[in-house]
């Protein structure tokens, strides 16, 4: 009860476990959920004919992708994955100039797309993110981003552009989650776990 009550340790749910896939790349080459282990991972999902009044997020990782790089993670990677649900035009030499109109640092930010089938399965069923393609070309979509710790274990959700300051303080909570989840300390970051002891 004081453990609740007192909630002497934050720390982020675990969502769900993450979708796997199998994506290609800006370069051309293939991009899976495994190359994200070690790394967390904030993804968003977009297209690159979103022009305004679209309301790009990729336009938020360009925002943030210097902010992001500065955090202290203790050496744990910070990656950066665009998702786009339009293959039919999304090429990787179409991805590759939508990364260089959004000035993204290729070692950082990731742009991808893949099957159609796997792309609905993916965004839809795994990331819980909606969009629909219109007749003129366009598409319908919700603004939505997901952060996936080095396990694979979605950790939050985010609609529309998020403080960025909350996306730095889940990202810290993360960090400090694994540093300090050792032998001895793993327990008392379960039990933060089992009371729900989440951020407001």
């Amino acid at each position: 009860m004081a453990f609740a009550v007192f909630r002497p340790i934050q720390v982020l749910p675990r969502i769900a476990l993450a979708p796997g896939y199998s994506f290609t790349d800006q370069d051309g080459n293939r991009l899976t959920s495994e190359d994200m282990r070690g790394s967390l991972t904030l993804y968003t999902f977009s297209y690159s004919r979103c022009e305004a009044p679209c309301p790009d997020p990729s336009r938020y990782f360009q925002s943030i992708q210097n902010d992001v790089a500065q955090i202290e993670t203790d050496g744990i990677p910070i990656k950066l994955v665009t998702v786009s649900f339009d293959p039919a035009y999304d090429t990787p030499a179409v991805l590759t100039d939508y990364a260089r109109r959004l000035d993204a640092n290729p070692a950082t930010w990731r742009f991808a797309t893949g099957d159609p089938d796997q792309l609905k399965n993916v965004i839809g069923n795994g990331f819980r993110v909606y969009y629909n393609p219109e007749a003129d070309g366009r598409y319908t979509f919700d603004s939505a981003f997901a952060l996936v710790d080095g396990w694979g274990i979605l950790r939050a959700t985010y609609r529309d552009a998020p403080d960025p300051e909350i996306v730095r303080r889940d990202i810290g909570l993360i960090v400090t989650e694994t540093r300090n989840s050792t032998v001895v300390n793993r327990y008392a970051y379960e039990a933060a776990h089992l009371f729900l002891c989440y951020p407001r």
